[in-house]
């Protein structure tokens, strides 16, 4: 067994222990415990009526729900979330859905079945988060693949990104491109002339989809067909929505629910109902439920005759089933062959139009997201791999401490930073002001950002306060825990904050977000700005969210609310100093960040945050405000 091989075996021992962490979360929150605690843990709706019901993209039914009791309450569900629709009146009455749409008390869910239950008008009804082991089983398998892989790409593969072998490149090629600034231009060299692994490293800002769209773009003008994967559906749909912008056909392969209606034509439903044959089958399935329905005429008590006229009906029915198949399979087998470009998550590789398919090249986004378990799910269809993410922002999420600390935590993207020439890191941003940019270039990227000429013009006559650190020690704006649901909250601090917007109202146009890094303070900052009169012009063009939500996107202004505030020095997770980066890298003209110094300063990084907002000239106390 090479070292390699050892690492992987550790690394699939450690995605048990997560694995089981994590359902052992999910059994504490939902299967062990009663109806009311399970609402109260935000993991069931109950109860539910439907007040919408119609059939959906790919022909699947799609409900409607509201929730009529906890009206308000905290809940985990959200868009792609695996749920079992259920009748109260007997527990075996299920059904499984994909959640396309959430929000308070609002839910819309795609069947996975092909018929309503029948139990659905007779009320009692609830939705259940299910726990979705089938993600884990792929990554399992994949890394099953990865160990046993004795010889091959698959093999060859591992022992690169380990660093037992040396990555080789060709020479020669340098790629060009009016568009891409240098570095981007490097980037693309790369790409091209790596024999096995390039990596494009995007600090926030830098154009890393831009740079990956023209990569993709190119590389299939050669190959003619790649595949395009990353960790979360909106990363994919961003990219397949660039792709198609330049022409290229895309196949985005994923269930409907999970798409954003900026793709949807582009999906494998969408495009089977414009096929050319897709008529033909259309008529054969209706011919084919003709035939099932003359069939189910006939009653219990019939003779011999009556017999055999429904099994020859029957039979018709199920001639015209096989037929059905045999066009769907060639059209979505015509679909898959025509694509440029097929687009799904990491666990979608998985999907049977693709499963037994290989790539050249296969293009992984938001590789820095996503467990390296996740990665080789996709890695395995490949002879060379392209990653594209920043390991200086968001983490992928591990449930179990035990199994992050002995290294799932680390991400394959962040090993393969580590080998010899693999990488080129963009470093001309298109995002912000100097002053919001150079504090990330700092602490996060060895300085190595630059703002580009467009910035420096955009802002240029722009006198307004760009950085800004509004400190609340002394004030007593002290923490507070929600009971419900333990999360952190501050109300004065969130009042200061509105307080401050509400003087510097944002200008026609210009966007806000407001980032708070706790879930109960996101919801006190909304519910404040619900009902201060003086948001009712510009409401609309203010969102407030957490830092995961906020990731991939900017806005003009942006506000950070730190919360924290006690006499214990106690910061918890604002000590994920890369979620910060994330925070303070969303903004294009302005960025304000409120906290308390007290309580702050004594964590060295945002002692560093202080300094700079001191040495810039940015830094008020949060008593210039009060009055």
């Amino acid at each position: 067994m090479t070292p390699a091989q050892s690492e992987i075996a550790k690394l699939s021992n450690l995605l048990k222990i997560e694995k089981d962490e994590d359902y052992a979360q999910y059994q504490r929150k939902m299967l062990n415990t009663s109806l009311d605690q399970r609402k109260k843990e935000g993991v069931t709706w109950y109860p539910v009526v439907v007040v919408n019901r119609f059939i959906s993209t790919g022909e699947r039914f799609t409900l409607e729900l509201d929730r009529t009791a906890n009206i308000d309450q905290n809940h985990a569900f959200q868009t792609g979330s695996v749920v079992s629709l259920f009748s109260n009146h007997d527990e075996e009455d299920t059904v499984s859905a994909v959640v396309s749409f959430v929000r308070k008390n609002k839910m819309r869910i795609v069947l996975n079945g092909a018929n309503l239950p029948d139990w659905l008008n007779q009320g009692r009804l609830g939705v259940n988060l299910l726990f979705d082991e089938g993600t884990y089983r792929e990554m399992g398998f994949a890394l099953k693949d990865v160990l046993t892989a004795e010889k091959g790409r698959l093999a060859d593969l591992r022992e690169l990104f380990y660093g037992a072998k040396p990555l080789e490149f060709k020479k020669g090629f340098e790629y060009q491109s009016v568009h891409l600034n240098d570095v981007q231009n490097q980037a693309l060299t790369k790409v091209f002339n790596a024999k096995d692994i390039a990596i494009i490293h995007g600090p926030p800002g830098t154009g890393k989809t831009t740079t990956l769209v023209h990569a993709i773009k190119e590389v299939v003008k050669t190959e003619k067909q790649v595949l395009v994967s990353a960790q979360s559906n909106a990363a994919v749909d961003l990219l397949v929505e660039k792709l198609a912008e330049q022409g290229l056909n895309v196949l985005r392969i994923g269930h409907p629910a999970r798409l954003t209606p900026e793709v949807i034509e582009n999906s494998l439903d969408v495009k089977i109902w414009h096929h050319p044959f897709f008529r033909e089958l259309k008529e054969i399935r209706k011919k084919e439920e003709e035939y099932k329905r003359m069939a189910h005429q006939y009653k219990r008590n019939f003779g011999r005759e009556e017999r055999y006229q429904r099994d020859l009906l029957k039979k018709e029915a199920r001639l015209y089933r096989d037929d059905a198949k045999r066009i769907e399979r060639h059209i979505t087998d015509d679909l898959v062959d025509q694509a440029q470009v097929i687009a799904c998550t990491l666990v979608g590789t998985t999907h049977s139009l693709v499963k037994d398919r290989v790539f050249k090249t296969v293009f992984i986004d938001e590789a820095s997201q996503a467990l390296e378990p996740a990665c080789w799910i996709a890695i395995r269809k490949a002879y060379h791999v392209v990653m594209a993410g920043d390991h200086m922002q968001l983490p992928p999420t591990v449930k179990s401490l035990k199994a992050g600390k002995e290294g799932l935590e680390n991400t394959l993207f962040e090993k393969a930073m580590k080998l010899p020439d693999a990488s080129v890191m963009l470093e001309t941003q298109y995002r912000m002001h100097p002053h919001i940019m150079q504090f990330s270039s700092d602490n996060f990227y060895r300085g190595g950002l630059k703002a580009a000429e467009e910035v420096m013009l955009r802002e240029r006559g722009n006198s307004i306060e760009h950085f800004a650190f509004i400190d609340t020690a002394g004030c007593g704006f002290a923490e507070k825990v929600k009971k419900e649901t333990l999360s952190t909250f501050n109300e004065d601090e969130a009042g200061l904050l509105l307080k401050h917007l509400a003087e510097n109202l944002p200008e026609d146009r210009q966007t806000v977000g407001i980032i708070a890094p706790y879930k109960a303070q996101v919801e006190k900052v909304t519910d404040l700005l619900k009902v201060e009169a003086a948001f009712d012009t510009v409401r609309e063009q203010i969102t407030v969210n957490s830092v995961d939500a906020f990731q991939g996107q900017e806005r003009d202004i942006m506000y950070i609310s730190l919360t924290r505030s006690n006499d214990k020095g106690e910061i918890g997770f604002l000590k994920e100093y890369r979620r910060m980066n994330v925070a303070m890298t969303r903004a294009k003209t302005r960025l304000v960040i409120i906290g308390d110094s007290a309580t702050l300063g004594k964590d060295s990084f945002f002692n560093n945050v202080i300094d700079y907002a001191q040495k810039i000239g940015g830094y008020h106390s949060a008593f210039e405000f009060l009055y």
